[in-house]
């Protein structure tokens, strides 16, 4: 396909909630000169350090370089992260509004220590913890009145606690209800129904996990690949949608659809630096070009694009207009 001006603009007035685990992503940058004389570890010397939304944070502020209309709703507590969390959010353009707090969960929040461009440790600091019935009920109050405003929901799943099965049935009924569009990224360590969504993105690894197959991981094209293709077939039915999108990797994407031949989209990606995060990209550029009315094989082949643009940069990062218009060009 081609990324038209006029196409652009209908992405940007897409209005969009994203749904699922949020968290802090925190950077300690610095370099290595020696080793410690206490253990055989390197000793880091920091030079800077820098904070970003993560999880479904990361989707949302990946759509608000696009969209004024971007919607963020989790779960946080009532610490300081949280404070960072929607500061950065809010300067990018996020609407945190829906958020819950918790008096009692601390605000999920991930350390990378990297060195030279070498992620060396994480540190997690997490308590998973299902919802309750009442922030259950708190949801689907908040969705109930934002629904006839939106063009589009997104479930993040990063298997967190948030999403659980009642979440996603009471979720995907409301939206199902309004006749609204639900995309989903789901978490290999918590297996659910998506039963009522629009479209299920997992990556390779999920989507075998999900299906119960053993992947014998052969580079092979995905179109010959007959496992990976007995998987997005069974998906369609397990998981009871229309359509799932497998991400790849260095080989792209795969697209499945009802009645319809499966679609290998190649990566556009030229330089590789940093994966983390291109699966939040890929599921907001995906869910935003839906949302505008096109198909599914050029949503696809624009969160593609949208994805080998942000693994060619270090940490969490988002794509902007121009990068995507010129992504296209080349």
């Amino acid at each position: 396909m081609k990324l038209t001006p006029s196409i652009l603009e209908q992405l940007c007035q897409c209005r969009i909630l994203v749904i699922g685990d949020v968290m802090l992503d925190h950077f300690i940058w610095g370099a290595v000169r020696r080793i410690s004389p206490e253990a055989p570890v390197p000793i880091v010397e920091v030079t800077k350090e820098t904070t970003f939304p993560g999880g479904a944070a990361n989707v949302a502020r990946n759509i608000s370089a696009f969209s004024p209309y971007a919607y963020l709703m989790g779960r946080v507590g009532r610490d300081s992260a949280a404070g960072e969390l929607k500061k950065l959010l809010n300067e990018e353009g996020v609407n945190t509004d829906p958020m819950l707090e918790s008096d009692t969960l601390p605000t999920i929040a991930k350390t990378r220590i990297i060195a030279r461009q070498q992620h060396v440790v994480r540190v997690d600091r997490e308590v998973i913890e299902k919802l309750s019935a009442e922030e259950l009920q708190q949801i689907s109050s908040r969705l109930e009145v934002m629904l006839p405003d939106l063009d589009g929901v997104i479930i993040e799943d990063y298997g967190k606690g948030f999403v659980t099965q009642a979440f996603a049935d009471q979720v995907l009924g409301l939206c199902k209800a309004a006749g609204k569009l639900v995309t989903v990224d789901p978490s290999p360590r918590n297996p659910l129904s998506w039963h009522g969504a629009s479209l299920v993105k997992p990556n390779r690894l999920e989507a075998f996990a999900a299906a119960g197959i053993q992947d014998h991981h052969k580079l092979i094209p995905p179109l010959e690949d007959m496992r990976l293709l007995e998987v997005g077939e069974q998906l369609l039915d397990q998981w009871a949608v229309g359509k799932v999108l497998v991400t790849l990797g260095e080989q792209g994407m795969i697209l499945f659809q009802r009645d319809s031949a499966p679609h290998h989209i190649p990566t556009r990606a030229r330089e590789v630096y940093d994966v983390s995060g291109a699966g939040d990209t890929a599921i907001a550029f995906l869910t935003l070009a839906l949302a505008a009315g096109l198909s599914a094989e050029d949503a696809a082949d624009i969160a593609n694009h949208a994805s080998g643009i942000v693994v060619g940069k270090l940490g969490t990062a988002r794509v902007m207009k121009d990068e995507l218009l010129a992504a296209f060009e080349d």
